[in-house]
């Protein structure tokens, strides 16, 4: 099977890269920077690709089978007017312009895997969220619907798409934990503002696991949570890190201090939460491997 993966660079577009190549599969990989993205990886046929502002190369999409979509910059930041822009751009016209290349290719892919996120559902207090919960109203989960609609363009060109709503993704490498890690082995780990509020998680295996069967299984199409059934709060998420890192979680960050770091509406964000289930993966048989948080945590910083 020839993949296409746009966002191949990245943390989980690398870890996807490796898992295809593991298998046998042939992978081509977008970047701005192919050259030093073939230093990394030069196993990959990479192609350049800026894309906020142009379609992916025709030759990048030649003999393609599938295509898996996980480009978008960090959401940590403060969202400033320049930053809001920037994030739309590395979402939704970067899936725009890469679905125009799909819906130009010939023959075109079979099946467009494109990444969404949790922050789709806003804050949903201690409701139980599955994919026919509707969109909240905040910046993150408008981002998210302008980032889904823009994957469903490919309704058009008869293309079977599936969108995955991703939760933080545990990987030491990057991600939430990787900016957890240091506070928490310092001993100044603990509860984001009170600490109650729901925290979806799941663990880059399962993520990587979730988008390639995705891409292999004929019977998915639509929306998808990607979720581990572990549901916690966010001071169950703190103790269960604590205890794995062996040192104390028991330092609260209050909401105001998130606020002067990041600026009051990232701050709402982050002290929001949802309570996620994967409905359908599991109802179609997708099968979590890290189920439960200490032992994801575990494996992932083994």
């Amino acid at each position: 099977m020839r993949v296409l993966v746009a966002g191949a660079s990245g943390m989980i577009g690398s870890a996807v890269c490796d898992a295809l190549l593991g298998r046998g599969d042939e992978v081509v990989g977008l970047s701005r920077s192919p050259e030093r993205a073939r230093e990394r990886n030069p196993t990959v046929r990479w192609h350049a690709w800026n894309p906020a502002l142009e379609r992916p190369p025709a030759e990048a999409l030649e003999e393609v089978d599938g295509v898996i979509n996980v480009v978008g910059e960090s959401l940590n930041r403060r969202w400033t007017d320049e930053a809001k822009r920037r994030l739309r751009e590395s979402r939704e016209t970067a899936t725009h312009n890469l679905v125009q290349a799909i819906a130009a290719a010939s023959p075109r892919p079979r099946v467009l895997v494109s990444q969404s996120a949790v922050g789709f559902y806003g804050d949903r207090g201690d409701a139980m969220v599955d994919e026919s919960t509707p969109p909240g109203s905040d910046f993150a989960a408008q981002l998210c619907v302008g980032w889904e609609r823009a994957a469903h363009e490919v309704d058009a060109a008869g293309v079977r798409l599936v969108v995955l709503r991703t939760a933080p993704v545990l990987d030491k490498r990057g991600g939430l934990l990787k900016q957890l890690l240091l506070p928490f082995r310092l001993g100044l780990g603990g509860p984001i503002a009170g600490g109650d509020q729901y925290l979806p998680w799941i663990q880059i295996d399962d993520e990587v696991r979730l988008l390639l069967w995705a891409l292999d299984d004929e019977r998915v199409s639509g929306t998808l949570n990607a979720a581990a059934p572990g549901t916690v709060t966010n001071k169950e998420f703190s103790k269960a890190l604590g205890r794995v890192l062996g040192r104390p979680a028991v330092i609260p960050v209050p909401k105001l201090g998130l606020a002067a770091v990041f600026g009051g509406e990232l701050a709402d964000t982050i002290a929001g939460g949802q309570r996620v289930v994967s409905r359908r993966a599991e109802d179609l048989g997708f099968e979590f491997r890290y189920p439960t948080l200490e032992p994801a945590l575990r494996a992932t910083l083994a």
